[in-house]
């Protein structure tokens, strides 16, 4: 299982557990010349990043090779809606350059054997069935909104998660 500290061995320190975070999760895994890439091109949009003029403190860069994780400290200056609309723009341009979506909230992310794996909901059951997933395997909870939840809500065992209330695990024993 992962732990908080290795999530904020891949996060800059210095931002407050109250920082704004948004997690963009990506249809497919980017190779890595593409996440060099991805990671470059986050950097040069937050280091530019502003709203109403002023600098954002944020960051933003891409985990497992499949999330686009953004934060963003608004202790001095909140971001305002065209902010988080230029952040967008950035997600739907990586859409555009790499054939990827970043968008499709019908596909749920599993870490399996230590990699995300992606589901289709409707498969997700079945896969509990059949025991590639199980209720101690971790969910990506993509939902998240500031820097706490991010280390420690982000990944949960799939039992604790939103989605516990709509699978059935039936007789399905836990991981040992």
């Amino acid at each position: 299982m992962m732990q908080v500290h290795e999530i904020a061995e891949m996060i800059p320190a210095g931002f407050p557990d109250n920082a704004r975070v948004w997690v963009y999760q990506c249809s497919r895994a980017f190779i890595e010349k593409e996440a060099r890439e991805v990671n470059e091109q986050l950097h040069h949009f937050y280091a530019g990043w502003q709203t109403h003029g002023s600098p954002v403190k944020g960051w933003a860069g891409l985990l497992f090779r499949q999330f686009v994780v953004v934060i963003a400290d608004e202790t001095d200056e909140q971001v305002s809606g065209c902010s988080t609309d230029s952040s967008v723009r950035v997600i739907k341009s990586l859409e555009r350059q790499y054939n990827v979506n970043f968008f499709d909230r019908m596909m749920i992310t599993f870490l399996v054997k230590g990699k995300a794996e992606m589901l289709p909901f409707a498969q997700v059951q079945y896969a509990i069935e059949k025991g590639y997933i199980t209720p101690d395997t971790m969910l990506f909870n993509n939902v998240v909104t500031n820097k706490k939840e991010l280390y420690t809500k982000w990944m949960v065992p799939l039992k604790d998660s939103w989605l516990a209330g709509r699978v059935s695990f039936g007789n399905v024993p836990a991981q040992r």
